[in-house]
């Protein structure tokens, strides 16, 4: 196994890593969107194949996305290279340029929980206020909801854009030692601030009952394809799988690593941390009889903070947990943005042997520009019966896309080739050389098979329901009830698609085939020494 290089730089401490790698994993999702499905698909029902997805698809494919990079000591793209070819490369790229889409509107959406922070500490909590570009008066629209399609549509909000941007790249500017110091701070108050709003959620009138709502299974519900669907892609999803990151954030551990036990650390962590936030949001929004039925914006946005603005004990109250509540979503949202940043930034550096500065004032460059596009706030849909806004039209639509489609793409693909092209066994040997847990030879097929089969078969039924609704094929149901007519604007669904699609095929093809002046002999040979 390669050496790590000290320009690369390293994990001061095992410690760092776990918290680094379970900030990565534990994002804006783990706090609403488990509430959401499992509410979704029948509450304790969601479990048991929640449970058989973390065992058979999360925590194996951790474990060998810690062994590709910690078995070749470099970033996602070329670790593919050195183990399987260009091809791999290729993949890398890919899935860098995929995992870019979705750093760039996640940080929008986290310049939306700051602006909602900003609005938290007064304006968010008043009955209504007026929201003009929509063209409605105080009054016509109730907060939450007021405030937040008055902050969608207004100018400001792109500056509040730059500021998440300069966030990460400041926290990222040297790389695991800053990432390090960071998620130190950032990891631990997720914690004490998730456990204060559980604490709170289990003392409040009806807050137990709630509880055993989450808890109480309809096994009736688990006849429905959805719930396993649902449950392998919220397990392959919530473990930052397929990104790219897992194999950058492994090439700085030491040599003498035990990757096993760090991979189910950090799954540990981060579904732990999910059934905490599930009982936490189940038991506020059962006490102020609010149902978790949304998708997750609008349970960051509206749903959750109806119910803080519904909490026994008035204005100070709301004020304290409405802000701690948002203070959460931003610690836990930098805490996984800045592993998206850094997954890009250590690929670039890799590959061109660049200076950190240099790349990280490019990434700053194309990543604010992208986000802006997510956070246009052009009015669209007079009517709210869609996302209203440009950017955030733009947005679900590529999410749909990058995140909904592109990581299970990358994750099947992954496993095909490392499985069957360069020989799984062969990054077994290194990650049970320090382990203490050796992975048996069953290792091998359950990602040469197993997994493979089991994420097409996602793959799969997602696709055949989008045949059966043609409509829906690129969300062009959406231009139906745009209120604008500026021509271009209807085919904004296909224009989101082949965005997406053209930019990562084309980027990944570019990147590997460019050439850097001296890139060293492993890579140039395909790793073999």
């Amino acid at each position: 196994m390669p050496e790590k290089t000290e320009a690369r730089g390293q994990w001061k401490s095992n410690l760092g890593f776990i918290l680094a790698a379970s900030g990565s994993a534990i994002g804006l999702g783990n706090i609403v969107f488990f509430s959401a499905n499992a509410y979704k698909f029948g509450g304790g029902a969601f479990y048991l194949p929640y449970f058989i997805a973390l065992f058979v698809i999360g925590i194996p494919v951790m474990i060998l996305e810690f062994g590709l990079g910690h078995h070749t000591g470099q970033s996602y793209p070329l670790a593919l290279r050195k183990t399987v070819g260009r091809g791999g490369e290729f993949l890398g790229w890919f899935a860098i340029i995929n995992a870019a889409f979705i750093s760039m509107y996640y940080i929008t959406i986290l310049s939306w929980v700051l602006g909602m922070l900003i609005g938290s500490f007064g304006t968010l909590w008043q009955d209504s206020i007026p929201v003009p570009a929509f063209g409605m008066a105080e009054g016509a629209l109730p907060n939450p909801y007021a405030y937040f399609f008055d902050m969608l549509s207004s100018w400001w909000v792109l500056g509040l854009v730059v500021l998440v941007w300069l966030a990460n790249i400041f926290i990222v500017r040297r790389g695991a030692q800053t990432i390090e110091a960071c998620v130190k701070v950032f990891v631990p108050l997720m914690w004490l601030f998730m456990l204060i709003l559980l604490v709170r959620g289990l003392t409040l009138e009806n807050g137990v009952q709630g509880m055993l709502l989450l808890f109480t299974p309809n096994f009736e519900v688990m006849k429905n394809l959805d719930v396993w669907q649902g449950a392998f892609s919220q397990i392959f999803f919530t473990l930052s799988l397929g990104f790219g990151i897992m194999a950058a954030y492994a090439s700085y551990l030491p040599k003498r690593s035990d990757l096993t036990n760090n991979a189910l650390m950090t799954s540990f962590l981060n579904c732990g941390f999910e059934y905490i936030a599930g009982v936490a949001i189940f038991t506020i929004l059962f006490a102020t009889v609010l149902i978790p039925k949304a998708s997750t914006l609008s349970m960051m946005f509206f749903i959750i903070p109806s119910g803080i603005k519904e909490m026994p004990g008035g204005d100070p109250m709301v004020l304290v947990f409405g802000v701690l509540f948002f203070v959460l979503l931003l610690a836990a949202g930098l805490s996984s943005s800045i592993s998206l940043v850094e997954a890009f930034s250590s690929a670039l550096i890799d590959k061109f042997r660049a200076n950190r500065k240099v790349i990280l004032l490019v990434s700053f460059v194309v990543g604010t520009i992208g986000s802006l596009c997510f956070a246009l706030p052009q009015v669209i849909n007079e009517s709210l019966s869609d996302d209203g806004t440009l950017g955030l039209t733009l947005l679900d639509l590529v999410d749909h896309w990058a995140f909904s489609h592109g990581l299970i793409v990358v994750g099947l693909i992954e496993c095909i080739l490392l499985g069957w092209v360069y020989g799984v066994h062969r990054i077994r040997r290194t990650i049970n050389e320090h382990s203490k847990f050796n992975l048996p030879a069953s290792f091998d097929w359950l990602v040469k098979l197993v997994i493979p089969l089991l994420i097409l078969f996602v793959l799969v039924f997602s696709i055949v329901l989008q045949i059966k609704d043609p409509a829906g094929m690129y969300g062009a149901s959406y231009s139906e009830n745009y209120s604008v007519d500026w021509g271009w604007v209807r085919w904004l669904p296909q224009i989101a698609f082949f965005w997406w699609i053209g930019s990562a095929i084309g980027g990944a093809a570019l990147l590997t085939f460019l050439r850097a002046k001296a890139r060293g002999a492993a890579v140039e040979n395909g790793g073999k020494r």
